[in-house]
């Protein structure tokens, strides 16, 4: 058996997680806490059980079947009590309705690439591949280092879809088996990085430009992407995207790729209610496209090569 780590799941069919037809491998925990993160079940390390209540039957078998009487079934739905829960996933494999899903779940990075390359015939017709995704790929350094190099041995194309909150080490170990790099440049401001992902910018910054450097170290071989969320009332604004250009514009002509603005979304609310959590943007409406476009040329104009800029996600729809 190979490099072991932990994973959430695979997204098969994938057209947005890079170029061409893609399988996505979400890893589990990430360093940060961004307010508005999409994928809630990916930051703990630990594994964590979703209730979904839609599928409940009310049964009690969850309940029953818990051997530290973590689980309660009331009037309200099946209640558990996140503190006291170990992530055993007893429940989840004793629920006859699939109600309960156990987040998270070990694999080893041999077997991991064998399944993956099972949809090959998908990414080499359309120029896709794997992307490492999470959560963080680069917490768990070992693991996604061992699933890059047996990916690139088997002639796969994998891309690296990062926060660039690791070690340098980390990165290290990484980068020498991917051929594209998605890097999140959230904020450019240290101190409301800080406010809104729990941790400042200076690492990101720092890994950020390693990157751009192993980008013109192998030119035609790695290709570097960054990506923006466009947060209503925290990263979109023109502040922010002028700061972000800048440094985008200080790796050079042609390091960067690909600017790619996201969107903001709330289809993210039912991860949080199926993991007891509350999520602060839940009542925050998508974008319109007159305001994605402004943001779009505000990019356009921060110093950046303008075609490189696009805008991606769903817009809010006027009357």
């Amino acid at each position: 058996m190979g490099q072991e780590g932990t994973i959430v799941s695979i997204q098969r069919l994938s057209t947005e997680d890079g170029p061409g037809i893609r399988s996505t491998v979400f890893f589990k925990r990430c360093p940060l806490s961004c307010r508005w993160c999409q994928n809630p079940e990916t930051i703990s390390s630990r594994p964590e059980v979703q209730w979904f209540r839609a599928r409940c039957i009310g049964c009690r078998t969850c309940r029953d079947a818990c051997p530290n009487g973590n689980v309660t079934v009331n009037g309200s739905g099946v209640s558990i009590d996140r503190e006291r829960c170990a992530g055993c996933g007893t429940c989840a494999s004793q629920c006859p309705a699939n109600a309960i899903e156990l987040v998270g779940r070990k694999t080893d990075a041999v077997g991991l690439a064998a399944e993956l390359a099972k949809d090959r015939s998908f990414y080499d017709q359309s120029g896709g591949g794997v992307t490492l995704s999470g959560g963080e790929p680069l917490a768990q350094p070992g693991f996604a280092a061992a699933l890059a190099r047996s990916l690139r041995e088997a002639g796969i194309p994998t891309a690296l879809d990062t926060c660039g909150h690791a070690g340098p080490d980390a990165l290290a170990q990484v980068l020498p088996h991917v051929t594209l790099v998605q890097y999140d440049l959230k904020m450019s401001d240290s101190a409301g990085h800080a406010t809104l992902t729990g941790s400042s910018n200076e690492l990101i910054v720092e890994n950020f430009f390693r990157v751009a450097d192993a980008v013109r170290e192998r030119p035609g071989e790695l290709s570097l992407w960054v990506r923006t969320p466009l947060v209503p009332g925290a990263t979109a604004t023109r502040e922010n995207l002028g700061g972000i250009g800048r440094l985008v514009a200080r790796t050079g002509a042609g390091v960067v790729a690909r600017w790619e603005l996201c969107a903001f979304n709330n289809l993210c609310r039912d991860k949080y209610r199926r993991l007891d959590r509350e999520w602060e943007y839940e009542q925050t409406p998508l974008m319109s496209r007159d305001e994605l476009e402004e943001l779009a040329e505000c990019a356009r104009r921060s110093g950046v090569q303008p075609g490189i800029v696009s805008v991606t996600g769903a817009t809010r729809r006027e009357p």
